[in-house]
């Protein structure tokens, strides 16, 4: 996702709570507002897979569904120009791993013939509390590095929330973008019913890289990221049953049944806060130690002894993770609660990988003592952040070796 303040890419997961769809989710929603999209069918398995390419006929594509970006990068995007080959690819797709994210699930779609790829997307503004719509006529899998080193080439523009969106400003945002004239009427009607969609389901995402021009003149939503805010899913039950199926990782499905903020990385650092400044800091203090996280988990600016239990069964849980680091800041928070929280997590779940933890604030002494005294050896601390952060990289790269 395009930072709207400064053209940097910022990940969607870190601007609150939202349900993420998958791509063939968002394409449904895309399709019921009158957004065009290629044909397809979901599958699960190499028979659903050519099964649905039979049905859609011709070459169709077949995609990886995992909430992450690169996929085709990663292999996760075939074309396949028979159903014996598209039966093929299905079968290397399902059970890869993308990113840290097992692939469960394909999307079968009609192939497209691409003469243009363009970039689309609507997002809430925070700081200026107003929609933003950002399209380019450089769409297609670098519109981070577009926004990067090309920022005028992404026109941008906040909508006024009680006049709405028109088609003059549609008309702008194309001229601004340098969409070629042939494609402008049919990137202005897309426009318009995204925004119409974005309002009436209260999203906080809906971005289409690429949004395409065929060979035959059409244009076409050749890929959807959707994100609905969790707040407003009261109001759209049919959104709220695809919950359950957007999250096919077990450690992201265990975290939405225990109400904790949870973000699968491809690391194996795992990392436990309180408050989302806190775990971003820890994961740029991760990095700069030479290591890879492996989450983003956030348990609550208040977490409590059973909240960090919770959030402990869902990092533990993950195979990958080598190293646990634990940095939290005692304002509401008591680090003694916490303290006592890891224990009972470490008792209950008689875990024995390398903990690290660093107390900071409301009763941090006694934290730091009650698990000095009564944890077990695999659990250290150390006094500041970047100590934490290189203890805990290098007990990762101990237990992988």
């Amino acid at each position: 996702m395009v930072d709207p303040n400064q053209g940097h890419i910022r990940s969607s997961e870190w601007e609150g709570k939202g349900l993420d769809l998958f791509e063939y989710q968002g394409k449904e929603l895309f399709a019921r507002h009158g957004i065009p999209v290629p044909s397809g069918e979901a599958a699960e398995t190499p028979a659903e897979a050519k099964a649905a390419a039979e049905r859609i006929g011709g070459p169709v594509a077949v995609k990886a569904q995992v909430q992450v970006g690169g996929r085709g990068k990663a292999g996760g995007i075939k074309v396949a120009n028979t159903v014996a080959e598209a039966e093929a690819a299905a079968e290397q797709i399902l059970g890869m791993d993308i990113k840290g994210h097992t692939v469960h699930r394909v999307w079968i779609e009609a192939a497209s013939e691409i003469e243009k790829e363009y970039y689309a997307s609507i997002t809430f503004d925070r700081s200026n509390k107003k929609p933003l719509v950002m399209l380019s006529a450089m769409g297609g899998v670098d519109i981070e590095a577009v926004a990067e080193e090309h920022p005028e080439k992404l026109a941008r523009l906040h909508v006024d929330p009680l006049s709405g969106f028109h088609p003059h400003h549609a008309r702008r945002l194309c001229y601004e973008a340098g969409i070629d004239d042939a494609a402008m009427r049919g990137v202005q009607d897309i426009l318009l019913k995204l925004y119409k969609g974005f309002i009436e389901l209260d999203a906080m995402l809906f971005e289409v890289n690429p949004l395409i021009v065929t060979k035959s003149g059409d244009v076409i939503a050749l890929d959807a990221k959707v994100t609905i805010d969790n707040n407003a899913l009261y109001r759209h039950p049919d959104i709220l049953a695809l919950q359950e199926a957007s999250t096919s990782d077990p450690q992201e499905r265990m975290a939405q049944e225990k109400g904790v903020t949870y973000v699968k990385l491809d690391g194996d650092v795992g990392i436990l806060g309180n408050g989302a400044g806190l775990v971003m800091s820890t994961l740029d203090v991760v990095a700069l130690a030479g290591g890879r996280p492996a989450n983003f988990l956030d348990a609550g600016g208040g977490s409590k002894a059973d909240e960090v239990v919770a959030a402990l069964e869902v990092l533990l849980s993950d195979p990958k993770v080598k190293s646990l680091l634990i940095n939290i800041f005692g304002g509401i928070t008591r680090c003694d609660e916490v303290a006592e929280g890891l224990l009972t997590a470490i008792d209950q779940l008689g875990s024995t990988l390398p903990i690290v933890v660093r107390l900071d604030g409301t009763n941090e002494e006694e934290g730091r003592a009650i698990i000095k005294e009564r944890a077990p050896k695999n659990v250290v601390v150390e006094p500041t952040m970047l100590s934490a952060a290189k203890r805990a990289v290098e007990l990762a790269k101990e237990a992988a070796a």
